[in-house]
């Protein structure tokens, strides 16, 4: 039981490394604020509600993914090589469209109750 409580303070310190070392979390932490914050404001459903925490919850896992595969790609290539490139692109794109879906989530949502 020591080891699975201490497993949550070994992720409390990768999600404050992520939180001090990447503007990109930070923009979507911000972004998932403003949407929960909207979401209150228009009531939204709880169908509505489930929509929007699985887009923030996939969006916000990525880019926590993403930043320890940059991680991992910096430590086992330090210098500068294509297919490490290659892979952290790819890493960054998985983020990337997540993000693109769920704007187009919250459009679909949103919108139709702004009017």
């Amino acid at each position: 039981m020591r080891r699975f409580v201490k497993s949550f303070g070994y992720a409390a310190k990768g999600l404050a490394f992520a939180l001090q070392t990447q503007l990109n979390l930070r923009v979507h932490l911000s972004a998932a604020v403003l949407v929960l914050l909207l979401g209150f404001y228009v009531g939204l459903s709880w169908v509505e509600w489930a929509i929007i925490l699985l887009c923030i919850g996939l969006v916000i896992g990525l880019e926590l993914v993403n930043t320890a595969v940059e991680v991992l790609v910096d430590l086992v290539s330090p210098e500068w090589n294509h297919k490490a490139g290659i892979i952290k692109d790819v890493s960054a794109a998985a983020v990337l469209v997540a993000a693109i879906i769920a704007l187009i989530v919250a459009v679909i949502i949103f919108v139709p109750k702004s009017f």
